[in-house]
């Protein structure tokens, strides 16, 4: 059976098939504006979906500050790293 819906309109977990995968990402618009695009997507999905709700809720909440503890642990690792504990003999 062919597919109705055009490639770029289908969803990742419904709709894409193993074989339509790679013409699928190659859709995705790979420029600076597209990539922040998607990063913006994805914050409002999350933000819409667990913090601005009619009940929000401390998972919602949490879930925002693990991201944004692990994001500020990644950028200053390397700082971290030099910082370590060492045993004197």
């Amino acid at each position: 059976m062919v597919s109705v819906i055009p490639v770029k309109e289908k969803k990742l977990i419904d709709d894409v098939k193993i074989g339509e995968l790679p013409s699928w990402i190659l859709m995705w618009d790979f420029t600076p504006k597209g990539i922040a695009g998607m990063f913006q997507r994805g914050y409002y999905k999350i933000f819409l979906t667990y913090v601005n709700m009619k009940k929000g809720s401390v998972p919602g909440i949490s879930m925002v500050l693990a991201a944004y503890e692990f994001l500020n642990y990644f950028l200053s690792y390397k700082e971290l790293k030099h910082k370590q504990l060492h045993k004197y003999h």
